[in-house]
C-alpha cells in the first residue's frame, strides 16, 4: 500500500476504535440513535455503512435497507413500514434510503402522485419532531456526486463481475433523470431541514475521505469520544444552508 492508503486504513482503525467506544456508550445509556442514509445512485452509501458497522454490536446495530412496499404497504400510511424499524433503548438502526424515498425516487420517477408528495413534504418534518421529542437522536446525511463520477462508477458496475449485486434497473434513469434528481434533492433539503432533525451534506466523489468524514461526524454528533480523533472537514461535510450552490447539478 502507498502513503495515502496507510494513512487511509490508520485512521479508520481509529475511528472505528472510537465509534466501538460511543456505542458501548450508547448502550449503556439506553440511547436509541437513528442514522439516515440517504443520496445519489453510486454514492458510497453501502461502503460507508460497510466501514461505520464493521466492528459495532451485531445484537444493538441494524441496517434497514426495505424493498419495494408491498400492495398492503402502499395502502398504509406512509411512514408505517418504517415505525416497526425503530430503535429500543441502545440500539442504533442505519436506514440505508429511508422514508425518504418519497422526496427523491418517487417523485422523479412517477412512483406517487404530487399530492403525495406534496403531503411527505409536510408531514416529514412533523414525524421526526415526534421521534425527536421522544428522545431518539436522530442523524441525517445526503451523500452527494457529481454527475462525472457517477457516470464512471455506473460504468465500472456494468464491467465489473464483482459488481454486479450493485447493477439496477434504475442506473440508467439515475444518469438520464440527474437533473430532475437535483431539483427534487435541493426541495428536499429546503423544506426538511429543521433544527431539531438537520440535515448534513457530504461529498463523496473521493470514497476514502468521504467514509472517513461520515464517521468523523456521527462521532461529533454523539460527542463521547474519548480519544483524539480529527474533526469533520469542512470542506466535505457542510450543512445544508452552507451546502446551497455547492451541490453536484
Amino acid at each position: 500500500m502507498g502513503k495515502k492508503s496507510d494513512a487511509y486504513a490508520t485512521e479508520l482503525e481509529q475511528l472505528q476504535l472510537a465509534i466501538v467506544e460511543t456505542q458501548s456508550w450508547t448502550i449503556k445509556n439506553n440511547l436509541r440513535v437513528v442514522i439516515v442514509l440517504e443520496g445519489r445512485d453510486t454514492a458510497g452509501k453501502d461502503g460507508a455503512i460497510k466501514r461505520l458497522t464493521e466492528y459495532m454490536s451485531p445484537r444493538q446495530t441494524r441496517v434497514v435497507a426495505l424493498p419495494k412496499p408491498s400492495d398492503r404497504e402502499t395502502s398504509q400510511w406512509y411512514f408505517q413500514r418504517y415505525v416497526p424499524h425503530l430503535p429500543a433503548a441502545g440500539e442504533t438502526v442505519i436506514f440505508n434510503r429511508s422514508w425518504y424515498n418519497r422526496g427523491g425516487v418517487e417523485p422523479v420517477m412517477g412512483y406517487c402522485t404530487p399530492e403525495q408528495y406534496a403531503q411527505f413534504m409536510t408531514d416529514a418534518p412533523r414525524f421526526e419532531r415526534m421521534l425527536t421529542d421522544d428522545g431518539i437522536i436522530l442523524i441525517k446525511i445526503w451523500l452527494d456526486i457529481s454527475r462525472k463520477e457517477q457516470a464512471k462508477r455506473l460504468k465500472e458496475r456494468r464491467v465489473d463481475p464483482l459488481k454486479q449485486f450493485k447493477l439496477s434497473s434504475l442506473d440508467a434513469e439515475a444518469e438520464a433523470r440527474f437533473d430532475a434528481y437535483s431539483d427534487a434533492r435541493d426541495r428536499m433539503l429546503d423544506e426538511t431541514d429543521r433544527p431539531f432533525a438537520p440535515w448534513t451534506v457530504i461529498a463523496t466523489d473521493d470514497k476514502k475521505t468521504a467514509r472517513l468524514n461520515l464517521i468523523r461526524y456521527i462521532l461529533s454528533v454523539l460527542d463521547h469520544v474519548t480519544q483524539d480523533v480529527k474533526k469533520p472537514d469542512p470542506d466535505v461535510v457542510l450543512t445544508a444552508d452552507r451546502a446551497k450552490g455547492k451541490l453536484a447539478r
